[in-house]
């Protein structure tokens, strides 16, 4: 969508409102980013944003290393879905929709995230396959 990816302000974000405000728990409830992304046998290799997942939740956990109270986090958005100044045309899900069919494919960042919610644990890009 051409908007800067940086996660050392998000870090700083979150480290700023713990600052200013003293709140008792942070919870973020959508961070995602935007891609072209398109099924290619069967599976949606959307590497970018598995790197954006990594690097915007590692972020936060440095924050909550520095007692930040972040008590959970959303990735935005499960589905691709409709964006209201932009339609259909920009896919933020972990989960691939075929709008024609309504046909639900998960993506690799789906299964990384996955993997990350399960263990508790921000792994390496890797994509479980």
């Amino acid at each position: 969508m051409g908007w800067p990816v940086v996660p050392d302000a998000f870090h700083e974000l979150l480290s700023r409102i713990d600052r200013d405000y003293r709140l008792p728990a942070i919870y973020i409830t959508e961070n995602g980013a935007a891609f072209d992304d398109q099924p290619n046998g069967g599976r949606i290799r959307d590497d970018r944003r598995v790197a954006y997942l990594h690097s915007h939740l590692g972020a936060v956990h440095q924050a909550m290393a520095d007692g930040v109270p972040v008590r959970g986090y959303f990735v935005w958005s499960l589905l691709d879905n409709f964006e209201w100044a932009l339609g259909y045309s920009m896919r933020f899900g972990v989960v691939y929709v075929d709008y024609s069919t309504q046909a639900r494919l998960v993506k690799d960042s789906g299964r990384w995230y996955q993997q990350v919610v399960t263990t508790n644990q921000l792994s390496e890009h890797a994509i479980v396959t």
